[in-house]
């Protein structure tokens, strides 16, 4: 496993670099035509799976999940939407279920209240009540029941890290995300999130004691931001040295935003290493 040869240490750049290293939006030059284009693409394939959109599955306006059914008894991807915990909305991203149900697989997208209505301990506990609901009413929606895939981009690869640990989640994949939260708390981003030392810690996978022994997968662009990218192999090499199983690779050419066409394409990489997981014979 390599450590990307541009990552610099967070520590050792300014204020104005480091945020600027972490500004997705603006390292991409057209990242708002591509979000255009999943927000118009996944209101037409929600038109099309109408049966179970905004199922609730908890007290705030954001705690609803879409699920798409693509068969009946089929295993069950949920995916977790990325925007720093602060925006975006589970809507725009309906499309990621276009790989995976190609190939029979059901695909569940939940919503999260966003920082600063809740702190990022209450969307991880959000995250956590939404599995329970889901893997509750799955015999009824048609999953078959054997164990949830967790899935989630930027953000939301961090969110999936952390739900690695319910016990209803069988493994897990990370899109470009998050894990450890020192950087984001000396960033720009803070400013919504509120996070200070102890809740950063907490929340951070990659500097725990240990992690859930689940098969997890971790994928990061070879174009993404310097930072993204040391995330992603950092937290790689966390899992390797406590000898719980991981894989990751970089895919070659990939930025934050195209990254997701790899889980849109039912021929994508993404969308094959969702496949692995949920082939992989129970623990």
């Amino acid at each position: 496993m390599t450590m990307p040869l541009d990552a610099p240490d967070w520590r050792e750049m300014n204020q104005d670099e480091l945020d600027r290293g972490l500004n997705n939006s603006l390292a991409v030059a057209d990242s708002g035509e591509i979000v255009a284009t999943w927000e118009r693409r996944s209101a037409e394939l929600r038109k099309r799976h109408p049966d179970y959109i905004d199922l609730r599955y908890g007290p705030r306006e954001r705690n609803r999940i879409d699920f798409l059914k693509a068969a009946d008894r089929a295993p069950t991807l949920l995916f977790i939407h990325g925007g720093y915990w602060q925006m975006r909305a589970k809507e725009a991203f309906t499309l990621v279920a276009e790989g995976p149900m190609a190939h029979g697989i059901n695909v569940a997208l939940i919503g999260y209240t966003l920082a600063p209505d809740a702190t990022l301990d209450e969307i991880v506990a959000e995250i956590h009540a939404g599995i329970d609901f889901l893997s509750a009413q799955l015999p009824v929606l048609g999953g078959d029941g054997k164990g949830i895939v967790v899935s989630g981009w930027s953000a939301g690869g961090h969110l999936a890290a952390m739900a690695l640990a319910h016990p209803k989640v069988a493994a897990g994949l990370g899109i470009s995300g998050i894990y450890e939260l020192e950087p984001i708390r000396h960033s720009y981003l803070n400013a919504k999130l509120g996070l200070d030392e102890p809740a950063s810690r907490r929340n951070s996978p990659a500097t725990q004691d240990s992690g859930p022994a689940k098969p997890l997968s971790l994928v990061v662009g070879s174009s993404e931001l310097p930072l993204l990218r040391k995330q992603t192999a950092d937290f790689a090499c966390y899992r390797a040295s406590h000898g719980l199983p991981v894989t990751y690779e970089e895919i070659l050419g990939a930025n934050h935003f195209t990254i997701m066409n790899e889980m849109i394409s039912p021929a994508g990489r993404i969308t094959t290493l969702i496949r692995q997981l949920l082939e992989r014979p129970a623990a």
